[in-house]
């Protein structure tokens, strides 16, 4: 993870773009990327999106993620495995399996 923040950051500060990737536009670039994810799976079946362009476009999705992260100086394994701590606790397998209930209906 270090080397994607390392190389993300190369890149960005290479081109000056340091001073448009604030944490509000680096959401809603986030949020855009996953859009445009969500468009390859548009009226088709999972099989039938390309994994090419589903690969390019996921990778934008996770570099704005972490760029978003470094730049609030985020620890992205720390704040990952901290959810999941949280998500074991609010859905637990005895009511959760099996199910895709939120936590709040288990």
């Amino acid at each position: 993870m270090n080397k994607a923040i390392a190389r993300l950051r190369q890149f960005r500060d290479d081109r000056e773009w340091k001073q448009f990737h604030n944490p509000k536009d680096l959401s809603l670039a986030l949020s855009i990327e996953a859009a445009e994810l969500l468009e390859l799976f548009l009226w088709k079946s999972p099989e039938q999106a390309d994994v090419d362009k589903v690969k390019e476009e996921l990778a934008d999705v996770i570099a704005y993620a972490l760029l978003l992260a470094d730049s609030y100086d985020l620890d992205v394994e720390k704040i990952v495995l901290d959810k999941i701590e949280l998500n074991e606790q609010r859905y637990p397998v005895s009511k959760a399996k099996g199910t895709a209930k939120k936590y709040t209906e288990l």
